[in-house]
């Protein structure tokens, strides 16, 4: 899959709403953890990265990012995190980790399966990996994205182009960690986004889900143009303004949390 083009100014212009079920998922961190080796996998502009930080200041905190564009505003930031150009399926910590952080990137990933066990298997005894992802597949205004990309003049220049997949069941996802982690608890949650301006789902599809296709058709305007204006339509339709104004948005989450058995690899605290 090629690397869709981010701005993190228009992925920050919903900040509110997408930081809601980051903060839902580190309220149930234990309340016992305390982490000397910290990861936020996709960490993008680096918010939440720094939140660890502030959060554990004796810990090293990293945040690693596969686009330059996004890590160039984290390192903007005053907190004393590592930030890391790399790509998480890819991704090996050189010493093992405490706490995971994976808000609203893995769903990029693929072989979710052999992933989550890596990311499993990398954690310190008693560490956490702490996961949130859309369940976007499934939603109304990612099956229009999909319908209005292949029906157009742009149907030839976005086939092929990889976005969002289906997640797996939740009992995959606790299948691919339990016999590495005693404690898992994996649950999902719809929040209804309240979103204010014109064209509002468009503009939040153009911060996410939407920017592998405007990455494909970046180099023609006019194509871009007429696709966006298509998809607008089509979104306006089906969420309309409210009597008020706003644009309501239901989106559904994936939540998982699971704790590295503690009986398993003591050693590996070694030399850190």
């Amino acid at each position: 899959m090629t690397s869709p083009a981010w701005d993190p100014q228009q992925y920050n212009r919903f900040e509110r709403q997408r930081d809601r079920a980051v903060i839902d998922l580190l309220a149930q961190l234990p309340r016992d953890l305390d982490p000397h080796e910290v990861w936020d996998i996709g960490c993008g502009t680096g918010r939440h990265a720094a939140l660890l930080k502030r959060r554990w200041p004796g810990a090293r905190v990293h945040g690693l990012d596969s686009s330059a564009a996004m890590l160039e505003q984290a390192r903007s930031l005053p907190d004393a995190v590592d930030w890391v150009l790399g790509d998480l399926q890819m991704w090996e910590p050189e010493a093992p980790v405490d706490l995971i952080l994976a808000n609203a990137s893995l769903q990029w990933a693929s072989d979710h399966a052999n992933l989550f066990r890596r990311l499993a298997a990398v954690l310190a005894p008693g560490g956490v990996l702490a996961v949130q992802m859309p369940m976007a597949w499934e939603t109304r205004h990612h099956a229009l994205m999909r319908q209005t990309a292949a029906d157009g003049p742009w149907r030839a220049r976005l086939k092929g182009v990889d976005t969002i997949q289906p997640l797996l069941a939740a009992e995959g996802y606790y299948d691919a960690v339990a016999d590495l982690c005693e404690d898992v608890d994996i649950w999902s949650t719809t929040y209804l986004h309240v979103l204010e301006g014109e064209d509002a789902v468009l503009e939040w599809m153009k911060g996410t889900a939407l920017r592998p296709y405007l990455t494909a058709l970046c180099e023609d305007s006019a194509i871009l143009d007429a696709f966006l204006m298509r998809l607008g339509q089509v979104l306006g339709q089906a969420f309309p303004k409210r009597p008020e104004g706003r644009t309501l948005l239901p989106f559904p989450r994936l939540f998982l949390l699971a704790r590295r058995r503690s009986d398993v690899g003591e050693g590996s605290r070694q030399g850190r």
